[in-house]
């Protein structure tokens, strides 16, 4: 199959899930009372313990780009409940018995709740600098920021897609999705520097992606450090390709 025909079927996906988002907002709306509730509750009240060493970055703007990893990644890893629904409404046996290869549909679906979570993105970011947040003023960082939403939370709907093929039901999947993202966010550099962590933690989050994920979003928002940024994508990119890799394999179990 040629390159243009994957891209067109993953830029079909995406469309659809933009359209889909146009259509009924809701859920947006509804996922994005978590991160604000920790920008509006818990960042100020820990951050007037002045216990969690952040340099000189107020606690709220440290903690800001995991609650925007988070937010997004949660998005991303539920994304999978979408493809147990096609499952069982008949619509990803159509899809499965089209001529698109696996590794395009993957793509394409993992992409498109990449976009979702862009808008979600999109809505938090200006929350957190009405709220005061100091946001880095580079409109390329910002705009690199929102690319690299999009790519993490890919990589992170592909783990999802994956797990829907083996799991196959809502309510086993839904139980399985919180124990995924909650160690990975707590087990990263979200809410505290990794160097603050036991051993053990600190081991765990040098092989977290959420790790590198909220590194790049706090040098590219919040300090404008980029040094460790190629860093970051590399590990990012290979997350993604690996995880879309796997999934596709996996992909037609889903309908078995």
């Amino acid at each position: 199959m040629k390159l243009n025909e994957y891209l067109r079927v993953i830029l079909s996906m995406i469309e659809l899930e933009i359209r889909r988002i146009m259509h009924d907002r809701t859920e947006l709306y509804l996922r994005a009372v978590q991160p604000l509730l920790w920008l509006l509750v818990f960042g100020p009240i820990v951050g007037s313990f002045h216990s969690i060493p952040t340099g000189n970055i107020p606690y709220t703007d440290y903690i800001m780009p995991g609650v925007l990893a988070q937010s997004t990644t949660t998005v991303a890893i539920f994304f999978g409940l979408v493809i147990i629904w096609e499952r069982e409404s008949g619509i990803l046996k159509k899809l499965v018995a089209s001529p698109s290869p696996d590794f395009a549909i993957v793509a394409g679906r993992s992409m498109a709740a990449g976009t979702r979570a862009l808008f979600q993105a999109v809505f938090i970011i200006p929350f957190a600098v009405l709220m005061g947040v100091k946001i880095f003023p580079n409109p390329l960082y910002l705009i690199s920021a929102l690319i690299l939403v999009f790519f993490a939370s890919s990589g992170f709907a592909s783990l999802s897609i994956l797990i829907a093929s083996i799991l196959k039901t809502r309510e086993r999947f839904m139980g399985l999705g919180q124990v995924i993202i909650l160690p990975m966010f707590f087990g990263s550099n979200a809410l505290y520097p990794v160097n603050s962590m036991p051993p053990l933690l600190q081991l765990f989050a040098s092989v977290n992606p959420m790790t590198y994920i909220v590194d790049a979003l706090r040098g590219l928002l919040i300090t404008g450090n980029i040094s460790q940024l190629p860093l970051d994508i590399v590990i990012i990119l290979i997350f993604d390709a690996v995880l879309i890799s796997i999934a596709s394999l996996n992909f037609k179990r889903i309908i078995e």
